[in-house]
Parts: C-alpha cells; sequence; structure tokens
C-alpha cells in the first residue's frame, strides 16, 4: 500500500510515523508535510490542502492506494469527495459529513435528532439574541465560533462582559455563534474510526486546551495531551459508542449523507453523566499524537478498511500497556500573535520511548531549523505509567532551545497523582 497524508501539523506527523510502522505500507509521502516528516518519509508540493484540484494530482503523481486528508479545512472544503470521484480511496468524511465539525449548529441539530446528550445550546446571529442566550444559560459562559475556528474560537469566561465580546467579534466577520451551558467535570476525547456503519473506537485521552498551567489564559489549539485515562469510569468507551457515536453515525446515514472517517468525539463526564461538548470531524491534535503512540494494530490497515467499507472484518485493536504523554513547544506569542523565524536547537533522533513530531516547522535559506507557527513541536514520551511518560516527554521538552518557546508543565499531572476525580 502506498499511503499518502494530506497536512503539515504533528497529528500529521504521527500519522505518517504509525504508517511506516505497518509492514503493509511500502511508501509513506506527506503532502505538503514539515521538516520533521522529510526526515522519515517524502514530502510532495502542496501550496494550498484544501485545493481539491491539486489534491488530486499529487495523489495521482504519487499513485496513492490510501490518501488520508488530516486538517478539517480540506474535508470541509470536500476535498475527500474529489479524491474519491477521482477513483482515490480516500479516509475522512465528504464535505456535507463534514459539517459534524464545521457547524456547531448543525452538530446540534444532529444530535437533537439522534438524541445525544449534549449541553443546552442556543444559536445566536445577533447581539440582542447573544444577550439572550447568555441570560438563559447564566455563568460560567460558554460562546462557541459556529464556524472552523482552529480550536481557539471557544471562550469560557465568568464574565458577561467578555462572552459579549468574543460574539460581537464572530458577528462581526460574518459568522453566528452557539451559547452553551457549562457542563462540569474532566473532559475526555474518544475517536471513533468508522465506515459509516460500523464504529471502531480507539483509546480515550485527555487534551489540554488553556495556554498555562492549571488552565489559566485563553484557548488554544491543545498544549498538551496523555493516554490512557487510569481515573475513567469502567465501560467508558462502550457507552460513548452506544449512547453517542453510534446514533450520530446512524443519524448521518439516515439523512443521506454517511459520515465515514473519523468522528472525534469531545465529551465532559458531569455529575449526570458523559456529554458532548463537541465533534470533530478527523483525528484531534494533540490527543493523535498519544493515542497512535499506543496503537499497535497496523494503522494503514485499520484506515483502508475504514475508507474501504470493510470495518466489519477488522479484528480487535491492539494496544500497548504503556503510557503516553504529549507536550507543545508553542512560539512566543501564542495563541495571539506567534512570533516565528527563529532557530530551533536540541531536537533529538528519534527513538522508540521518547520523539520529537514537529508542527509550525520550516527550513530558512541556509538549511537551518526555524519556528514557522503558534505550536512548533510536540514532545511525546512512553512509559511504564503516566509519571515515567512524563518524564521522558519533559526530558525531551527541556533540552529543546526555542527563543521565547513557551509550553505547560501540568500536561497529565494530576492524573499521574491520581487527582482527577468523575463528579
Amino acid at each position: 500500500m502506498r499511503a499518502l497524508v494530506i497536512g503539515s501539523g504533528a497529528r500529521e506527523h504521527a500519522i505518517v510515523h504509525g504508517l511506516l510502522a505497518d509492514s503493509s505500507v511500502t511508501a509513506v509521502a506527506a503532502a505538503p508535510g514539515n521538516p520533521g516528516i522529510a526526515a522519515e518519509a517524502e514530502c510532495l508540493p502542496l501550496g494550498d490542502v484544501s485545493d481539491r484540484a491539486a489534491v488530486v494530482e499529487v495523489a495521482r503523481g504519487f499513485a496513492a492506494d490510501l490518501v488520508i486528508v488530516g486538517p478539517e479545512a480540506p474535508l470541509v472544503a470536500g476535498v475527500s469527495d474529489a479524491l474519491r470521484e477521482a477513483g482515490f480511496t480516500a479516509f475522512g468524511p465528504s464535505g456535507q459529513a463534514a459539517q459534524l465539525e464545521g457547524s456547531k449548529a448543525f452538530a446540534k441539530d444532529v444530535m437533537a435528532a439522534a438524541d445525544v446528550p449534549t449541553a443546552r445550546s442556543y444559536v445566536a446571529t445577533d447581539p440582542d439574541e447573544a444577550r439572550e442566550a447568555l441570560d438563559a444559560t447564566g455563568a460560567p459562559y460558554v460562546v462557541k465560533d459556529d464556524g472552523l475556528a482552529a480550536g481557539k474560537g471557544v471562550v469560557v469566561t465568568e464574565s458577561v462582559d467578555e462572552a459579549m465580546k468574543h460574539a460581537l467579534s464572530c458577528f462581526a466577520s460574518g459568522g453566528s455563534v452557539v451559547v452553551e451551558e457549562y457542563l462540569d467535570g474532566p473532559e475526555v476525547s474518544i475517536f471513533c474510526v468508522t465506515d459509516g456503519e460500523v464504529i471502531v473506537p480507539l483509546a480515550p485521552s485527555q487534551d489540554f486546551k488553556r495556554i498555562g498551567d492549571g488552565d489559566e489564559g485563553p484557548n488554544t489549539g491543545g498544549m498538551g495531551a496523555y493516554s490512557p485515562l487510569p481515573w475513567a469510569p469502567e465501560g467508558l468507551v462502550d457507552e460513548v459508542v452506544r449512547r453517542i457515536a453510534q446514533p450520530t453515525i446512524d443519524e448521518m446515514r439516515r439523512r443521506g449523507t454517511p459520515f465515514a472517517g473519523v468522528l472525534y468525539v469531545g465529551l465532559a463526564l458531569t455529575s449526570a453523566g458523559p456529554r458532548v461538548i463537541e465533534f470533530n470531524a478527523r483525528f484531534g491534535d494533540p490527543e493523535t499524537q498519544v493515542v497512535l503512540a499506543r496503537l499497535q494494530t497496523p494503522l494503514g490497515a485499520l484506515l483502508h478498511a475504514a475508507a474501504s467499507g470493510e470495518l466489519d472484518q477488522q479484528p480487535p485493536l491492539v494496544w500497548r500497556d504503556d503510557s503516553a504523554v504529549t507536550v507543545v513547544v508553542a512560539s512566543e506569542g501564542y495563541p495571539q500573535t506567534p512570533r516565528t523565524g527563529d532557530e530551533i536547537t536540541g531536537v533529538p533522533e528519534t527513538a522508540d520511548d521518547r520523539y520529537v513530531l514537529h508542527a509550525g516547522t520550516a527550513r530558512d535559506a541556509d538549511g537551518t531549523l526555524v519556528s514557522a507557527g503558534g505550536r512548533v513541536l510536540s514532545a511525546v514520551g512512553v512509559g511504564v505509567d503516566l509519571a515515567a511518560a512524563r518524564a521522558a516527554a519533559y526530558g525531551l521538552v527541556d533540552g529543546i532551545g526555542l527563543r521565547g518557546s513557551q509550553h505547560r508543565r501540568d500536561i497529565a499531572q494530576a492524573a499521574a497523582e491520581g487527582g482527577v476525580a468523575v463528579p
């Protein structure tokens, strides 16, 4: 199998890393990829990952047997549709099905039809509606940009003024917002690989969205993650598939827009049970980095089965008993105005128990590795337990040099110390 990955982030680097460990995959390429991926696999030029015709041409030139579309924007733009129309086996939902992530209002409508437990919500298109919705939900206020926002379109605050400010900024750019009731309890991410009917859930993980330790500061695309979750209730994954993922997939098929790819279920484990915070239409970043670090089942075969409608023939997944932790190293100024162009030093060679995945990196004219985005690197550590995995990940981070860089020091700390509880 020749596998092509579309995208250039740490998620795509993790997918490439996983594909290279699959003996059935004979060649791996990424478009456009990044310097870290280039050290392991071929990187192909691609100016715009959402350009349907350009992606098809890259896939044709590589003679891909499987194309995996990583980011959300090309999925919403229908890149998977174009690939399938051109005769390629593509992993990723159609543009219509990807509206589960592309529009939070659409996702809420699907959840309501499928009787999926989620937060009470209101769609607001102007300031008056937003104010009424905020009055109805009360504090803490949760305001979400209805469209794609790279993980940074959500504000959770005790301040009604701050909530309104975020809503007004969304309206100013021509969008609408979803105002939700706040859900208590720890958050969990579960990836559900599906061919549109059968669902194969992956191991749960937890990510950290705020920029600072103790969940302080603004939301980001994610500053770290870990898996497994030693504190998760027994039977959680089965309950999520039965109560949330399967009804959603069935409803999408009933509507004539079957969802095939990976349904990212973002949950809060509340006192009333699991409730959906959001759906994504692709693997999450940084959770993918830790989930795939533990997966022993051949990744290419799994994704090809989903893309081909053959998940019913997939044997049970096999997982490492080890724990995995990833810590994101971000640029100075992230998430507001990331500084770029600074030299990166101290990135080690890949090892089995710890390695660095690239995201916002590039090579300058002299070939020097430099920062090129907000989230620059993901340091992945694997160990016999979360404490060991944390030590491995932070050992990598401490050796990396990047002017003004920032990272959290508390990724997986509470879980490693037995400090996470479900209400």
